[in-house]
């Protein structure tokens, strides 16, 4: 059988989607139809090698069962621990190995609406409530802290999110805690409160708000990688830190920026910057490097909450195996701290990187299980170091040692 590229007998893989959502995934299938190498199923046929699945509606225990196969899937079980907010808040607070948070991690407390009757942790003893419950409702402890910060003239400004809420949805910005708290009792649902950078760095001209969107991929063998590439989002209105009314000028979601702000797009096409452009402004406007002032911070950040939760989520002892992209979203203070906002599990990506970024995945996640090489069946994986095939080899390898992962893979580097 020839192939594309001309090779004799090269291995053939299987997979299937289930996401017609996902345009990154779309971009990866393309990938790797181009190739030759790979066949696309029906999307219920069992008999994959790689499942490109739809985020919450993942088959797991149906995974790995299947006699001589190796099946990857694109999501890691587990992972919403970091990508839903009220998970990610007690995660962070009951992780004794995330204990320097308070640095990366702005104060945060988890409230749920009065009428879900969820139990209320006390004032002074809170994170043993939360951490011997399922719920816990923190409304007594950010009451508290919201006091003693105001009468110690320190900010007075939270921030009220919806847990599950995306594209600036179900916010609301308050020096009032009982405002906040009313809010997200009519709101019905679970919200986190978090402390306000009230003092963020602001990109000029225009005197501006910013977020940082790191896109980082953890492939079968838990290693981290993060991709060489950042994307800013902007606002396009000033920012203005006595009315908390304009959502454009302290909100930097696209759809918000794109909707209500007469300016979007003047600044940079988009409202995106990308690193290339970032890096000149640091160096000239402030005269610090990116690499030196943000980039470390964001590395140790990303490093730590993925590693935390390694032990519950890794596939390194399944009979399948997982990768995921994730999407970590920062901001920058004005004295060059950095901190991390929230965490998304299926991110979408800038236009212009999808090229790239997809070919990243392909090779970084893929096509280290699945090599390219001629000489191998179809269901075999064998002529890569990281496994072989049938899945019974394939798990003891994986229970072996971790190999040494490459360094820089394309527009990747591991952490």
């Amino acid at each position: 059988m020839i192939l594309h590229g001309g090779t004799m007998n090269a291995p053939v893989y299987t997979f299937v989607t289930r996401d017609d959502n996902s345009t990154v995934y779309a971009e990866v299938s393309k990938i790797l139809l181009s190739t030759g190498h790979w066949k696309k199923l029906k999307r219920d046929n069992p008999r994959f090698n790689l499942m490109l699945g739809e985020r919450n509606r993942l088959p797991f225990g149906r995974l790995g069962h299947e006699p001589g196969l190796v099946q990857l899937v694109n999501y890691y079980r587990g992972a919403d621990k970091l990508c839903r907010k009220a998970s990610l808040v007690k995660l962070i607070k009951t992780s004794p190995e995330l204990s320097d948070s308070s640095n990366w991690f702005p104060e945060s407390y988890i409230i749920y609406p009065t009428n879900l009757k969820t139990p209320v942790a006390p004032a002074t003893n809170g994170i043993s409530h939360l951490k011997n419950n399922p719920k816990t409702d923190e409304r007594e402890v950010f009451l508290a802290s919201y006091h003693t910060k105001k009468e110690g003239g320190e900010g007075t400004v939270w921030i009220a999110k919806s847990s599950a809420g995306a594209k600036g949805a179900g916010i609301l910005i308050s020096h009032d805690a009982n405002q906040l708290l009313e809010y997200i009792d009519n709101q019905g649902q679970v919200h986190v409160i978090q402390k306000y950078l009230e003092k963020p760095l602001l990109l000029q001209p225009g005197h501006r708000k910013f977020d940082i969107r790191s896109w980082v991929l953890v492939d079968h063998q838990y290693n981290i990688y993060l991709y060489r590439e950042g994307v800013l989002r902007t606002s396009s209105e000033p920012y203005n830190s006595s009315d908390l009314q304009d959502m454009t000028s302290h909100l930097t979601n696209h759809c918000i920026q794109k909707e209500h702000s007469q300016n979007y797009g003047r600044y940079e096409e988009g409202n995106e910057m990308f690193f290339d452009e970032f890096r000149l402004y640091l160096l000239n406007t402030h005269n610090v490097t990116l690499e030196t002032s943000i980039l470390p911070q964001i590395k140790q950040i990303i490093k730590s909450c993925l590693t935390c939760i390694e032990p519950a989520i890794s596939t390194k002892h399944l009979s399948y195996q997982s990768f995921q992209l994730f999407g970590f979203d920062f901001m920058v203070d004005e004295s060059f701290k950095v901190w991390l906002i929230e965490i998304n599990g299926a991110p979408a990506c800038a236009q212009k990187l999808y090229p790239e970024l997809c070919q990243g995945i392909v090779d970084v996640a893929i096509s280290s299980i699945f090599t390219m090489n001629s000489g191998g069946d179809s269901s075999s994986a064998s002529s890569s170091p990281y496994s072989s095939s049938p899945s019974s080899t394939f798990t003891t390898n994986c229970s072996s040692p971790k190999l040494r992962a490459p360094l820089h893979v394309g527009p990747f580097t591991r952490l």
